[in-house]
C-alpha cells in the first residue's frame, strides 16, 4: 500500500491519476460527461454522470498501473467547486440535477437578499461576493422547486453537498457526509472566521443545518471506500477545491506566494497567511487551504475566459484547427497593430464582477486579420490577469511585486507566458508539473497517510520547468495597460 490514487473531478471531465509515493505520475484516465443547458442561462450535471466517470476512471488508472486495490494507501481528492447536489439520506438518489458553478437563475434570490440589507453580512463572514457563482442560493432554489423537498429537509431526510460530499458519499456507501473547508468556504453558508456554518445566512434562505455536510480539514480521515468499488476498502485521507488544491500543488505555503491556473477560466491565488484580509476591490476572501484545524486565508481573482478564448477561436471564429496553432499565429501578427480583445462572453468576472456585459474587440484596421486576433485572445489573458494582482496588491501591503507560479493547458504556451511577465512586470514561473491540482489532492491524502513529506519538504520538492522575465519597457507596459483599461471601460459602458 504505497500508491496514492487522486480523483479531479472537473466541469466536464473527471480525471483519475496514480502517483508514487515520490509523486510521481504512474498512470491516469480520463473521461467527459455531457453538460445540460435547460434554459438561458442555467447550467446542470447529471448526479449519475459525476459518480459514474469517478468510480470508471479511478479503476481504469489502477488497472493501467498494473495494480490492485491493496496497492493504494490513500485516495486525494479535488472537484469543481460551488456545484451543488441534494440527495436522499435513505436511498442516495439525488432530488434533482446538480446546479453548475456557472449557472445564473438565482440572481433573484440574490437581489433579495441585497434588497433585505444582509449583503454586508454575507460578505463579512464567508469571505465572498452575494452572487448566483456560489451554492448557497442555489440549495434554496432546489429545496424551493422540488415537490415536498422543504418539508423533507425539515425532517432531515435530505443531504446537501458540493461535488465532493456527492463522491465521498457514494465511495463511503454512504456512510459519510463530509466536506473539507476550502469547499465550504465557497458555499456562501460558512463562516471562514468562526471556521462554522452559519446559522443567520441558513436563516435568511431557509436552510436547516441537518442537511449540511461536517467540515473536517483538507487533510483528514473521510472514512473508506466500499470494498466492491476496488477489492480493497481504501480510505479517503485528503480533499480540497480545485484551485486550493492546485494552490497546495504549487507549494504556496507562505504568505505572499501567488499562483495562477489557466483552464476554461483563470484563478489566482494570493497566499495571505493567517489575515483574513477583507478586500476592498472585489475580490474574494477565501480559504487556502487547512491543516491541523488551522485555516490558511487567501486573497481570489476570477477570470471566467481565459483558455476558452482559444477555444472561441478555434469553434467559433473558426481561424485555427488547434489550440496549439494559436501560438506561431501569434507570433506573425502586424507589431503595429493594437488590437484589444475583451472576452467578456459571459460577462466580466473579478475585479468588475458585471455579468452583463459581452465581449468586444477594439482597434480593428483593414489589415486586421487572423494573426491579430490570435495575439489579442492570448494577451487578453495577460491583461486580466494583471487586473487581478493589482486589486491583490491594492487590498494587501504584503502583496508585493514578486514571483507569479503558474500551471493549467495555457500555461504551455511560451508566448503567453512571456507576455503575462512582460505585462505584469513580474517573473512567472512555471513548474516541470503542470497537473497541480491533483498533484495537491494527492499530497494532501500522502501526507495524512504518511507517505509523503510536510509542507516545507514538500515545498522543496517543486521543480522549476522554466521562469519568465519581463522584457518589455516599462513605457510600452504601461502604454499597453491603459489601452486595455479604456478598452474595459467601454465594454462596460456599451
Amino acid at each position: 500500500m504505497t500508491y496514492i490514487l487522486a480523483i479531479d473531478q472537473g466541469t466536464t471531465s473527471t480525471r483519475a491519476i496514480v502517483f508514487d509515493p515520490a509523486l510521481r505520475v504512474i498512470a491516469s484516465a480520463q473521461q467527459e460527461f455531457p453538460q445540460h443547458f435547460p434554459a438561458s442561462g442555467w447550467v446542470e450535471h447529471d448526479p449519475a454522470d459525476l459518480w459514474s466517470t469517478t468510480a470508471a476512471t479511478a479503476r481504469a488508472a489502477i488497472e493501467k498501473a498494473g495494480l490492485h486495490g491493496p496497492d493504494i494507501a490513500a485516495i486525494g481528492i479535488t472537484n469543481q467547486r460551488e456545484t451543488t447536489l441534494v440527495w436522499d439520506r435513505a436511498t442516495g438518489e439525488p432530488i434533482h440535477r446538480a446546479i453548475v458553478w456557472q449557472d445564473r437563475r438565482t440572481a433573484p434570490t440574490c437581489d433579495r437578499l441585497r434588497a433585505e440589507g444582509l449583503e454586508a453580512t454575507i460578505t463579512a463572514r464567508t469571505g465572498l461576493l452575494l452572487d448566483p457563482y456560489f451554492s448557497a442560493t442555489k440549495v434554496a432554489w432546489i429545496l424551493d422547486h422540488v415537490e415536498g423537498a422543504r418539508a423533507r429537509a425539515a425532517r432531515g431526510e435530505l443531504a446537501f453537498g458540493t461535488v465532493d460530499s456527492w463522491l465521498i458519499w457514494n465511495l463511503t456507501g454512504g456512510k459519510v457526509h463530509a466536506t473539507d473547508a476550502t469547499n465550504a468556504a465557497r458555499t456562501m453558508l460558512y463562516d471562514i472566521g468562526r471556521g462554522q456554518w452559519d446559522e443567520d445566512i441558513c436563516r435568511a434562505l431557509d436552510i436547516p443545518l441537518s442537511l449540511l455536510p461536517e467540515v473536517r480539514d483538507c487533510a483528514a480521515p473521510f472514512g473508506t471506500t466500499r470494498p466492491d468499488l476496488f477489492g480493497h476498502p481504501i480510505p479517503i485521507l485528503g480533499v480540497a477545491g480545485d484551485q486550493q488544491a492546485a494552490t497546495v500543488g504549487q507549494a504556496c505555503f507562505a504568505p505572499g506566494m501567488m499562483k495562477s491556473t489557466y483552464g476554461t477560466g483563470c484563478f489566482a491565488l494570493l497566499n495571505t497567511g493567517s489575515d483574513m484580509v477583507a478586500s476592498k476591490n472585489r475580490l474574494l476572501t477565501t480559504i487556502a487551504y487547512q491543516l491541523d484545524g488551522k485555516p490558511t486565508y487567501a486573497l481570489e481573482g476570477s477570470i471566467f475566459i481565459a483558455g476558452a478564448v482559444v477555444q472561441w477561436l478555434r469553434d467559433g471564429l473558426k481561424i485555427i484547427r488547434s489550440a496549439s496553432e494559436t501560438q506561431p499565429l501569434a507570433e506573425t501578427a502586424d507589431p503595429s497593430q493594437r488590437v484589444i480583445l475583451v472576452p467578456a462572453f459571459t460577462g466580466l468576472g473579478a475585479p468588475y464582477w458585471r455579468p452583463d456585459c459581452r465581449g468586444a474587440i477594439f482597434g480593428l484596421t483593414r489589415n486586421s486579420g487572423p494573426a491579430e486576433l490570435a495575439r489579442a485572445a492570448l494577451e487578453s489573458v495577460g491583461f486580466q490577469t494583471r487586473d487581478l494582482l493589482e486589486a491583490m496588491r491594492a487590498d494587501w501591503t504584503a502583496a508585493a511585486q514578486g514571483v507569479l507560479r503558474v500551471d493549467g493547458g495555457m500555461s504551455a504556451s511560451d508566448w503567453a507566458m512571456q507576455f503575462l511577465s512582460d505585462i505584469i512586470g513580474a517573473e512567472v514561473d512555471r513548474p516541470q508539473v503542470l497537473e497541480t491540482t491533483a498533484l495537491g489532492a494527492a499530497w494532501l491524502a500522502g501526507m495524512q497517510a504518511g507517505l509523503c513529506p510536510g509542507p516545507e519538504a514538500f515545498a522543496r520538492s517543486w521543480a522549476l520547468d522554466r521562469r519568465f522575465l519581463p522584457a518589455m519597457p516599462a513605457a510600452e507596459r504601461a502604454e499597453a495597460y491603459a489601452r486595455w483599461q479604456r478598452a474595459v471601460h467601454a465594454t462596460m459602458q456599451a
